[in-house]
């Protein structure tokens, strides 16, 4: 629980600039082109922070480090609320890049180890569903408090709520049992864990990853590239870098998209609360049909419905003065389809890697995502003024790149009832 709603706060944080460029597009008297470096800088940080993390994670534990993320992103947030710049703004900005950045692969890798390997894929996609539901909550909160408070009240709230849940965490979130199994140092503390939560243990007992133990690869990049992993490391970050290159030009650029077509800020800001909540809903369905049919067919069906979803929302049309139906139905299903696949993408690498190389193995493919986020940041805005059919183009392209990438990853989950329990 406490993992998921570190993953909620991440995902507000990530989308907190996409809300507040309308806002700061005003009080500085600048235009929207001006944000771009200013979002790939954030980027650019996620793709520095997810390795630097999940190095530490795999070698000094996922619970400090995820802690140490959330504790980073939630300072340079609130800090962020006293920027008036564009210097604080982007230095900020990297700050909170590598902490978001981070958090991803240690609470895939917490979340994957804590449960059992059948549950594994969907105790994953249950907790990453939190960062569209993170999403959510910032569009409902974004339409609410700007108007009243405007965007250094938007930061403000956005970084104190992460650092009241990094010092909860502190107190009372456990470490990973994989994780200590592996380390005779963390044994003291494995055994405690155990007889807290009702088991009965021997003295001097040791502990051993019997599912794992036969994989030796070291706390190093060059662990991806193994006979074993090498095809599989590539066509996930082929999937990753497409993929969430295209997610964050929705994040940093939808409600500016949307604003320069006539909404005004509240109606802009629900739009990207939309696009969220079709995730959830997505992740929340996927979560179902994978066990059911295995990663493979789930994923590709997902990946070119949610290209054929932004063909489609190229010719809705976008009101003066709202939304309207057909384009709150089109942002919907593309959220539903677009988040469903992305966190399915971190259950397959969290199923692809072992205990050994999990954390690192899912944040280099995370880096790599984030270097496609960093270029969608820094031409969003030229596809913005190009025109909506430019944009949801960029979009559609994006995703069947990504496709190409989940076809060439051959170790996907099988279904449930041929799985190990």
């Amino acid at each position: 629980m406490l993992v998921a709603v570190s993953v909620i706060f991440d995902g507000f944080d990530i989308q907190i600039l996409g809300f507040a460029i309308p806002s700061l597009m005003k009080e500085w008297q600048v235009v929207r082109s001006t944000f771009g470096p200013v979002l790939a800088v954030g980027l650019a940080g996620m793709a520095l922070g997810a390795p630097i993390a999940g190095y530490f994670g795999d070698r000094f534990g996922r619970r400090i480090t995820l802690i140490g993320c959330v504790l980073l992103f939630g300072l340079a947030t609130i800090a962020s609320a006293f920027v008036h710049g564009f210097v604080g703004l982007t230095l900020l900005r990297l700050m909170t890049g590598i902490g978001t950045g981070g958090l991803f692969p240690n609470a895939s890798a917490l979340t994957a180890e804590f449960a059992p390997l059948r549950r594994r894929s969907t105790a994953v996609k249950l907790t990453l569903v939190c960062i569209p539901l993170g999403g959510m909550l910032g569009g409902v909160l974004a339409a609410w408090v700007l108007p009243r408070f405007g965007w250094r009240g938007l930061y403000g709230i956005g970084g104190v709520l992460p650092i009241l849940c990094a010092a909860i965490m502190f107190g009372i979130l456990p470490e990973s049992p994989r994780f200590m199994a592996r380390r005779q140092e963390y044994w003291a503390r494995l055994a405690q864990l155990l007889t807290r939560i009702g088991h009965t243990l021997p003295a001097n007992v040791v502990f051993e990853d019997r599912l794992e133990s036969a994989n030796t690869h070291g706390v190093s990049p060059r662990g991806l590239f193994t006979s074993e992993l090498a095809r599989e490391t590539v066509g996930l970050w082929i999937a990753f870098f497409f993929w969430i290159g295209g997610i964050y030009l929705v994040f940093g650029w939808l409600p500016a998209m949307l604003a320069s077509r006539g909404p005004d800020l509240a109606t802009a800001s629900s739009g990207l609360a939309i696009y969220n909540f079709g995730g959830v809903i997505g992740i929340l369905i996927w979560s179902v049909l994978i066990p059911l049919f295995g990663s493979r067919r789930p994923l590709l069906f997902g990946s070119i419905a949610c290209a054929g979803s932004a063909v489609a929302l190229m010719f809705v049309p976008i009101q003066a003065h709202s939304l309207g139906a057909t384009l709150v139905i089109g942002l919907w299903i593309h959220g539903l389809l677009a988040n469903a696949v992305q966190t399915s993408m971190y259950a397959l690498a969290a199923h692809v890697y072992p205990t050994s190389i999990r954390a690192t193995g899912i944040a280099y493919a995370a880096a790599i995502g984030r270097t496609g986020g960093l270029l969608s940041s820094v031409f969003g805005s030229y596809f913005i003024q190009a025109g909506a059919k430019s944009y949801w183009t960029a979009l559609a392209t994006a995703m069947l790149c990504a496709t190409v990438g989940l076809v060439w990853v051959s170790n996907h989950y099988p279904p449930a009832r041929r799985s190990n329990s």
